[in-house]
């Protein structure tokens, strides 16, 4: 099976920074949001996802804001986060940055005061007594009709509007799988024919890599998930990586610590990982796919944040992991290995506790190495040909030589990332 699209080329390699509008700042607008955009570029930023930027339903809200995923309208903007030129100007800056932006796109359903609900009630699925209804259990949105064509047309024109009024780079596609793949493939065709997108799909069925680049890696966070808890084991998240590589040529994989939704219902990465956190964040922007980071994971944000009210992200200066995140997304931008290479998971002894891989394209060579146990003091030898050179500790900046083979001691959670730098 071979992927039908081609990435467009400044998504090669590329990362993603989800951008949750309320809760960055305190006046939660795009405004105020900007001001960090010089920041998330020297962090190493490329690819910002505006979570939904379009105006939210009154009718049956939850909470005193609602949810971005039950909008009133596909063109419009949401008028706490300022007026459609303020999102221009957002849009504008990031561009001058170098940044991408691409919004979140919800094709499924909508909110239930729509104007399309009173303007056009036959675009909408009905129960058998006639009444909007909505089949996944949000109570708070109704679906719409994809058999009905009228509907559809209109559907992709509001994303076509999107693209030639404000000039954004791509969409991320909310449940997209509830959604049918023969729309998102006409959808591409039509709005990728204004200018080349990026098409992120939160889904993990492989066959939407027809119309999708790239689609999230859930089942690997699940996995990951259940490893920390004790209920599974390295070699069942290396089984799921396995079934990735089956995936189309050309598809990426999203993975991912923490979003919107892992933060506010399941808890932070360190409610679900303890400290493997950061380990599994190495692993997310060193493993072959895409990694994304949620805002305020560079704080770090070490709360859950509430979906339908204000509730401001915590910001610690200086951020912490501002470093972190910069060494790994800057190791991605420089090196081929990471963005292109071939994958090599290193046999050892504690494979049941570490994991350690290297990823090489030509001369370029990375070795990674990720305790990913709550055990302290594991010892660890490797060895491998391209194990051979000069190497940089990514984060410590200090240098070593490698002679074939090499050996640590890593406490619980502990990673080491080296870059080859010269034979």
């Amino acid at each position: 099976m071979k992927q039908k699209n081609s990435v467009v080329t400044w998504a090669k390699g590329s990362n993603i920074y989800e951008v949750n509008i309320r809760q960055y700042t305190a006046e939660g607008t795009f405004a105020a949001f900007s001001k960090h955009l010089p920041r998330l570029k020297d962090m190493g930023v490329e690819i910002l996802w505006l979570m939904p930027i379009t105006p939210i339903s009154i009718q049956t809200r939850q909470g005193t804001l609602g949810s971005y995923y039950a909008c009133s309208s596909y063109t419009a903007i949401n008028p706490e986060f300022g007026e459609l030129d303020d999102f221009k100007n957002l849009v504008t800056k990031a561009h001058q940055s170098g940044l991408k932006i691409i919004i979140d796109w919800v094709a499924n359903h909508t909110g239930w005061d729509h104007h399309w609900a009173t303007e056009h009630p036959d675009w909408y699925v009905r129960d058998v007594d006639g009444n909007f209804t909505e089949r996944n259990g949000w109570h708070d949105v109704i679906d719409l009709d994809f058999e009905n064509n009228d509907m559809r047309v209109a559907l992709i024109d509001a994303m076509k509007y999107w693209v030639t009024e404000t000039g954004i780079d791509g969409f991320r596609c909310d449940m997209a799988h509830l959604v049918p793949l023969d729309f998102w493939i006409e959808a591409r065709k039509q709005c990728d024919a204004i200018t080349p997108l990026f098409w992120l799909a939160e889904c993990e069925q492989v066959s939407y890599h027809d119309a999708f680049d790239a689609s999230y890696a859930w089942w690997w966070m699940h996995e990951t998930e259940k490893l920390a808890k004790g209920a599974s084991g390295l070699h069942d998240v290396q089984q799921v990586l396995h079934a990735y590589t089956q995936y189309p040529e050309g598809a990426i994989k999203l993975f991912f610590t923490s979003n919107h939704d892992e933060n506010s219902w399941n808890g932070t990465e360190y409610e679900k990982y303890g400290n493997t956190a950061k380990a599994w964040a190495v692993f997310t922007s060193t493993w072959q796919g895409m990694p994304l980071i949620y805002s305020g994971q560079e704080s770090p944000n070490s709360k859950r944040l509430a979906f339908f009210d204000k509730d401001l992200i915590e910001w610690y200066e200086p951020l912490e992991l501002h470093g972190f995140y910069q060494a790994l997304l800057h190791l991605r931008k420089r090196s081929k290995a990471i963005s292109e290479g071939e994958t090599f998971i290193l046999p050892n002894q504690q494979g049941h506790q570490l994991m350690a891989f290297l990823r090489r394209k030509d001369d370029e060579v990375v070795l990674v190495i990720l305790n990913l146990s709550y055990e302290d003091r594991i010892k660890i030898s490797v060895s491998h040909e391209w194990l051979t050179g000069n190497f940089k500790n990514i984060f410590s900046g200090l240098n070593f030589r490698f002679d074939g083979s090499v050996a640590f001691e890593l406490q619980s959670g502990e990673y080491v990332v080296y870059e080859k730098i010269g034979e």
